[in-house]
């Protein structure tokens, strides 16, 4: 058989194939129907295993775990499709919008002069801000009330993820309401009279050590992890030691009295970091546009490709996704996945509420509005 005329064959088949294809999702909105009007739930994991285990078992020439793929896609887009019918009828979700303008308890990790209290001032203009030791105080104070909204830093363009931040986020209960950035131009400070030759260690955030390290190591300095850039300052400011100094930014080493020996020592330049705002109750801003998830999957084969084909099916935009440890010795991950959408769009809810039924957990951590 010639080529051609394998392919006029393949043809013939893909037609059956789609309106194959056709007849089961019609027939699906009708198991849709009967499941609304019988208040079943859409997702059965048991009906869906019977089915690709017969299938995988039937299958035939070596093809088991593809017919078993295939089908399970194919049950995806029918559960895509039938969350969609069920919730169409629903009431437009009820949902708080932020109150950020008359906010008066705002809270950050660090002290006065930190890259956080820029973000914070840019978020609240003009407020007071309340400064904590520690990124896990910030969201214990949200938790608990203490604080109406908490800022913290969760990504930097150079050196990547707040790895501390992200890791407090499975802990605690909050939600994401607002995003912005704040350009960090870092410097080299030290006690007034320091010559750049005196200097063996250099104390910082290790984000902000990261971010150096080009210039550090240039210059054989050794990096010592400090809480915050702000707080480091602090220290070598009081510490009467002109062997040490700190990495933070220049209002940071005017306000402790440092001279500025290197200005703009970032290995990129320019060098931002994302801030995210929570609060302890869900509030989504009608411009809102990404939203925030953290999930746990099986692990089993093709668990995370499941997952990413529901974003596809849904065309949503995936603009972020990465894994973080659990630590809790198994090896485990948690993926924190952001994508673009608000939450008072049906179709969105439709979304969520198909993923986190093919999670082992999930959670929400809200619905951000990108403030700049």
């Amino acid at each position: 058989m010639e080529l051609n005329e394998i392919r006029n064959e393949i043809d013939k088949l893909d037609k059956e194939l789609q309106t194959l294809f056709e007849k089961r999702m019609l027939l699906c909105q009708d198991v849709a129907r009967y499941k609304q009007a019988h208040h079943m739930q859409v997702f059965q994991a048991d009906r869906e295993k019977q089915v690709l285990d017969r299938v995988e078992q039937n299958a035939s020439s070596g093809l088991g775990a593809a017919s078993r793929t295939m089908f399970a896609n194919m049950m995806s887009i029918s559960s895509q499709l039938q969350q969609k019918m069920l919730l169409a009828a629903e009431p437009e979700p009820e949902l708080k919008t932020p109150q950020m303008d008359t906010a008066v308890r705002i809270g950050c990790q660090g002290t006065k002069g930190a890259n956080s209290e820029t973000a914070a001032q840019a978020f609240f203009p003009g407020r007071t801000v309340q400064f904590y030791p520690t990124f896990e105080q910030v969201f214990a104070a949200v938790e608990s009330g203490e604080l109406e909204y908490g800022v913290l830093p969760i990504y930097n363009s150079t050196s990547g993820t707040v790895t501390q931040t992200v890791d407090l986020m499975r802990k605690y209960s909050f939600f994401i309401t607002a995003m912005n950035r704040v350009e960090v131009a870092h410097c080299l400070a030290a006690l007034p009279g320091t010559e750049p030759d005196e200097i063996s260690a250099v104390y910082s955030h290790p984000q902000a050590l990261s971010q150096c390290s080009d210039f550090l190591s240039a210059r054989g300095l050794v990096r010592r992890d400090y809480s915050n850039t702000a707080t480091a300052a602090k220290m070598v400011g009081e510490s009467g030691d002109n062997t040490i100094a700190a990495i933070c930014s220049e209002e940071c080493a005017h306000l402790n009295g440092l001279n500025i020996l290197a200005s703009r020592i970032s290995n990129v330049v320019p060098n931002f970091t994302q801030f995210i705002c929570i609060t302890k109750d869900m509030q989504v801003s009608e411009q809102a546009s990404v939203i925030s998830v953290m999930l746990t999957i099986s692990n089993e084969p093709g668990s995370l490709s499941r997952i990413l084909n529901k974003f596809f099916l849904y065309g949503l935009d995936m603009t972020k996704i990465e894994s973080r440890p659990i630590q809790d010795g198994s090896f485990d991950v948690v993926f924190h996945i952001d994508f673009k959408g608000n939450l008072r769009d049906r179709s969105i809810a439709a979304f969520l509420n198909d993923l986190c039924k093919t999670c082992r957990e999930f959670k929400l951590l809200g619905n951000a509005v990108v403030m700049n």
